[in-house]
């Protein structure tokens, strides 16, 4: 056998971890359609269940430092991203920084509702209006969460959607007809397209120049967040 030798070169680049859920097809794609090339992004998985309730939501809080754990050992991430929107919402932003910190060492970490609320005092964005593959019951939270951070939702839609696998399916001119319909007549400052499953990257631009206002949605807060949350959210398209 030859001879050889190893060498760990210094890696200057910026360090990200992200969190996905099992049935999400979506958010791995988004991430590296929207990250810089320089961008190191490592990726676990957590159980997720096949139908979405708040009891399956908050069963992932049981899971979440095994998956931060499978990141590699000694490893210092910048930022680490929970990916999943509703399950932030009942698990809570806090328990979820605290769940992924016992599983790796990071300087930040982050997921869609921390990241959204961070766009809009960015934005000045005060009136939301969300469409969400989700039935009420599960999204009614995320609302009352907004809502504790003076982000009113006066509009919800909703695909009415509870197998999570199903949601990736859900094409783009649906969501771009229900959002449409979700705004009209209504005042409110920006659309948010809640779910890090739901593909949602390529309708963004078109929705933005039909409604006339800024569309965010959980995979583009995510990123633009974990990146350091610096200039508007739809620069990383």
């Amino acid at each position: 056998m030859d001879a050889f030798r190893y060498t760990r070169a210094a890696d200057t680049r910026r360090k990200l971890g992200l969190i996905a859920l099992q049935a999400d097809e979506s958010i791995e794609d988004d991430m590296r359609r929207l990250l810089p090339r320089d961008v190191s992004l490592l990726v676990s998985r957590v159980p997720s269940g096949e139908d979405v309730t708040p009891e399956s939501l908050c069963a992932m809080a049981g899971h979440v430092t095994a998956a931060a754990m499978l990141f590699p050992r000694g490893l210092r991430f910048d930022a680490v991203g929970y990916g999943c929107t509703s399950g932030t919402s009942q698990i809570g932003a806090v328990r979820i920084a605290e769940l992924v910190s016992e599983g790796t060492e990071t300087r930040l970490v982050t997921e869609p509702v921390s990241a959204l609320v961070a766009a809009c005092r960015s934005a000045d964005i005060k009136r939301l209006a969300v469409l969400s593959p989700y039935v009420a019951s599960v999204s009614e939270r995320l609302r009352e969460v907004l809502g504790a951070e003076g982000i009113t939702t006066p509009v919800f839609g909703s695909f009415a959607e509870p197998n999570e696998a199903l949601v990736v399916s859900i094409d783009a001119p649906s969501i771009m007809a229900a959002a449409t319909t979700l705004v009209q007549d209504t005042a409110v400052d920006a659309l948010f397209l809640s779910c890090t499953n739901l593909r949602t990257l390529d309708v963004i631009a078109p929705l933005e120049q039909s409604l006339g206002m800024p569309v965010l949605s959980s995979n583009l807060v995510l990123a633009w967040h974990m990146m350091g949350g610096h200039g508007a959210p739809r620069d990383l398209l």
